[in-house]
């Protein structure tokens, strides 16, 4: 009845519009005419209509929407505060339940902040003090068929050491294999910040083919110790990743074929005291990597056949004072690469079968021997683009 009343006021509007007020014998409507005013008015009520409740089906969906995601929420902070209280169980087990359930609501989150908030938690676990393994104990010289004995309260220990460092090395492992899942895709975490700050990381720990573009991950402070850390064919394309002040005292890490573009990756102050550490065939092509200050005093470095064909890579005032730190068969094409202050006092440094083609290579006021190859890879005429320490150029004739 209301949509029959407002279609005639819209059919009385018309034909007050098309001035057709007063119907009288000299001025009438034929019927196509006032056919057209009917369909047109009911057009108009029903086109109204439709806006009415396409608006009203927005707003009921959007409410709805809301609705689901308080209902979401409200499911994953309880899920998260029975996964938190199962990460501080005093059994290992438990622990790790409350890992795997607190890896599964991140997926599941239902926006960023949430998942984020998970991601923090794992890594605030690794960042705790954690117990060092127990001694072994000591040959038992009155029994010779059992040269080493263990009592009970030794072997508790050990063993619960054992279980906690399960703990510690399942979400290392939760965090390499979601970080090298596509971003957008399910399970992925890239693009959240990641603080591994202070961490050892003591087993395999795979980021190959990861892409770091968004974000913060952060490795300061960390101590690779032991196993391989992989971060092979890995993309650095924005945000920010840190190593300043690691520690690379074991295992090996890999950042062979890696990208470093468009970012800041920062090594400075980091410490090179044993196992190795591999940047071969990584590319440099952009942004800026930081080994100011870097210690190289032990283990192995290799820059071999790595391209720095743009951005800028410093290494002012690094100490090379021990170990092999290997340039052999790199690619100086472009950009800046600076040696600036840098400290050669002992250990070996090559530089044999690098290509020198352009860019910019400084070793201004570098001191100690001059690197192995470096002069015959340089080349004579010096080109311009690469400037050496004075104490390394051949007397005036």
């Amino acid at each position: 009845m209301s949509a029959v009343l407002v279609a005639g006021g819209v059919f009385y509007g018309l034909v007050v519009l098309l001035d057709f007020k007063e119907i009288d014998s000299t001025t009438r409507l034929d019927a196509n005419t006032l056919f057209d005013l009917v369909k047109l008015s009911f057009g108009v009520v029903a086109g109204a209509g439709a806006l009415v409740a396409l608006v009203v089906a927005y707003r009921r969906q959007r409410v709805d929407e809301a609705g689901a995601h308080r209902d979401a929420t409200r499911l994953h902070t309880e899920r998260f505060s029975q996964a938190v209280d199962k990460l501080g169980s005093d059994s290992p087990a438990v622990r790790l339940g409350g890992v795997h359930a607190l890896a599964g609501l991140a997926d599941d989150a239902p926006d960023h902040n949430l998942r984020q908030t998970c991601i923090d938690v794992l890594c605030a676990y690794l960042q705790l003090p954690f117990t060092p393994a127990p001694e072994t104990a000591a040959p038992d010289t009155t029994n010779p068929t059992h040269p080493t004995t263990l009592d009970s309260a030794h072997q508790e220990a050990q063993h619960r050491y054992l279980a906690l460092r399960q703990v510690r090395h399942t979400i290392l492992h939760l965090i390499a294999d979601h970080y090298r899942r596509p971003q957008g895709t399910h399970r992925s975490w890239q693009g959240c910040d990641l603080n591994l700050t202070g961490v050892t990381i003591d087993c395999t720990m795979d980021l190959s083919d990861a892409v770091f573009a968004d974000g913060t991950v952060d490795f300061s402070r960390a101590v690779f110790s032991d196993g391989a850390v992989y971060f092979s064919r890995a993309v650095f394309s924005g945000g920010a990743v840190r190593f300043g002040d690691a520690t690379f005292c074991g295992g090996a890490v890999y950042f062979s074929g890696a990208q470093f573009r468009d970012s800041t990756v920062h090594f400075g102050n980091a410490v090179f005291s044993g196992g190795a550490v591999y940047f071969s065939g990584a590319v440099f092509s952009g942004g800026t990597v930081h080994f100011g200050e870097a210690a190289f005093d032990g283990g192995a470095v290799h820059f071999n056949d790595a391209s720095f064909s743009g951005g800028r890579v410093f290494f002012r005032d690094a100490l090379f004072s021990g170990g092999t730190v290997n340039f052999r068969g790199a690619i100086f094409s472009s950009g800046l690469v600076n040696f600036r202050d840098a400290v050669f006092s002992s250990g070996a440094v090559y530089f044999s079968g690098a290509v020198f083609s352009g860019g910019t290579v400084h070793f201004i006021a570098a001191t100690g021997p001059v690197p192995n190859g470096l002069i015959t890879a340089v080349g004579t005429p010096i080109p311009p683009t690469v400037v050496l320490a004075a104490v390394w150029l051949p007397p005036a004739t």
